[in-house]
């Protein structure tokens, strides 16, 4: 066996590199994205997420297989004449011909996806063409050589993923390196290597690669991150020499999921000065991040490096401190440059600082005295399980609070909640006792839980002064216990998100009752609505 450095190679292999088209970013979220265990996209799914990457500006977009199922075939269809793309390019995927196939039939589908650029995959590792494949060395190459050529003479443009490359080059590097020469040679124009498994370390990619290289063969990379090093595996490739990289929106993918493609483009932009999109594209990046999320059904990781909600969090006191006197002392880059912003969060952790700087961003300015009395607030409230992290709605009627300036848009008496088991259904009914605009108001309302029967009676009770009510939803309910050793007896917190159809807001109440920590919560969530929507506080 041929040790890992220093591949004989025979002078032939040398191959220019092509001189246009310098970096390649390639998305493969619609086939790789989507091994990913729980998702499917549709059709028309696969169609909008192709939007959102084109109006990022990534220079290819793979499809999907279109001879594998009908799904990826009616998506190529479809694509004719629904996909206007602006900026990328649709590819192809399929595999090289059979052993001992026809080339013309076995690549039929690829000819006729409509899409002018092919991606073929082929086995680099002679252990796979052997035990997998079930053919000899010579059969694989002569795969790869018949695939190649047959499709740049129909006049496509054709990538080779040199699939388990790295696998490959461990066990035979004089082989795997032969897969990649016959398929330049046949007219590939890039030979992308793939770490399947996900297991390469990037020091080490990085010397296989730089290798590769140094033969005069352009190369891209594939990276899998069962090793959490996808994004570094791609970087570390790049370094080496590489112009092409492929990834997949999020990260998603089979296993651990793929390299993400928008950390690496942003690493590229923003920390190495590389343009690889369009100018002012880099900007998008949060939006079309969350949109694909959004496309796809699966709830945004917040602390998803560059585009995560959390990404430029910051919940220290110590932190924000020194980001009151300069933002770039605890953040590696300026949000906007992605498409995100710089939140504070108020927690037991917050200093002052952060209450300031909070208060400055809802149009508050708290002097230090109320600074000081919000902060043993939040600190002693904090202790006892609420969580104004999480909440900030409820932190804002707080700071409004010990300023003299939170609304009374209405004042309870009481509240009751009554849970039924009524001829096999189990039914609950609130009412509500409210003061308001000089009226006393009684209202009763049932719901299919005892925080919808108390959401709609207050709903009910509030309407006639404020119609504006009519606009609110709650989208989200949230129980957890913060006190389990006290079993049932146990203080609760409850966060809810409310939405008026343009912004959402949480608010958050804690009490030994659900029920009242609910209506804590719900007295919140409504004050913020009518907060926001302007209205007019009636005497009381």
């Amino acid at each position: 066996m041929t040790g890992w450095h220093d591949v004989p190679v025979p002078a032939e292999l040398t191959v220019p590199p092509p001189t246009g088209d310098a970096f390649h970013v390639y998305d493969t979220t619609l086939r790789d994205g989507t091994q990913r265990e729980g998702m499917s996209l549709s059709v028309p799914d696969k169609l909008a997420v192709a939007r959102h990457l084109d109006d990022l500006g990534v220079g290819f977009i793979e499809g999907g297989w279109p001879g594998a199922n009908p799904k990826d075939a009616e998506f190529f269809r479809r694509a004719r004449s629904e996909l206007v793309l602006r900026t990328a390019q649709l590819t192809a995927f399929g595999s090289t011909r059979r052993p001992g196939g026809d080339v013309a039939a076995d690549l039929a589908h690829l000819r006729e996806s409509g899409a002018g650029i092919a991606t073929l995959v082929a086995k680099s590792d002679v252990r796979h063409v052997e035990r997998a494949l079930r053919t000899t060395r010579e059969e694989n190459l002569a795969m790869v050589r018949d695939s190649v050529a047959h499709l740049c003479g129909e006049g496509m443009r054709v990538f080779l993923d040199a699939e388990h490359f790295f696998d490959g080059w461990a066990a035979d590097p004089a082989y795997a390196l032969e897969v990649l020469r016959v398929a330049v040679e046949a007219g590939a124009d890039v030979a992308v290597l793939c770490d399947t498994n996900g297991a390469m370390l990037p020091s080490r990619l990085a010397d296989i690669v730089g290798q590769v290289v140094s033969h005069g063969l352009r190369v891209g990379i594939h990276a899998h991150n069962d090793t959490a090093c996808a994004v570094a595996n791609s970087l570390s490739a790049i370094d080496a020499g590489a112009t092409h990289v492929q990834g997949t929106a999020n990260g998603y993918g089979e296993r651990s999921g793929n390299a993400d493609l928008f950390s690496v483009v942003a690493a590229l932009e923003d920390k190495l000065g590389r343009q690889v999109l369009p100018e002012g594209r880099l900007a998008e990046l949060g939006r079309v991040a969350h949109a694909v999320a959004e496309v796809a059904n699966i709830a945004p990781d917040p602390h998803q490096p560059w585009v995560g909600a959390s990404a430029f969090a910051h919940k220290a006191g110590l932190h924000v401190s020194a980001i009151k006197a300069d933002p770039d002392l605890y953040q590696h880059t300026d949000p906007s440059v992605v498409g995100n912003d710089m939140r504070l969060l108020v927690s037991e952790l917050a200093g002052r600082a952060t209450i300031e700087l909070k208060g400055r961003a809802i149009g508050l300015e708290p002097d230090g005295a109320t600074i000081g009395r919000v902060l043993e607030r939040v600190k002693d409230l904090e202790s006892a399980g609420w969580s104004f992290e999480a909440a900030e709605a409820s932190f804002e009627l707080l700071l409004r609070e010990e300023m003299g300036e939170r609304p009374r848009f209405f004042d309870l008496e009481s509240w009751r909640v009554i849970v039924e088991h009524r001829g096999g259904d189990v039914v609950s009914e609130a009412t509500v006792k409210l003061h308001a605009d000089g009226q006393r108001i009684v209202a009763t309302g049932e719901g299919n839980g005892p925080v919808n029967a108390l959401d709609n009676a207050l709903r009910l009770a509030l309407c006639e002064l404020y119609p504006g009510l009519a606009s609110l939803e709650l989208v989200d309910y949230k129980v957890r216990i913060v006190a389990g050793a006290h079993g049932t007896g146990a203080v609760t917190r409850v966060l809810v998100e409310t939405s008026d159809g343009v912004a959402e807001w949480d608010t958050v109440g804690v009490h030994e009752n659900v029920i009242a920590a609910s209506w804590q919560a719900l007295e919140d969530a409504y004050t913020t609505g009518l907060l926001r929507a302007g209205a007019a506080q009636p005497s009381t």
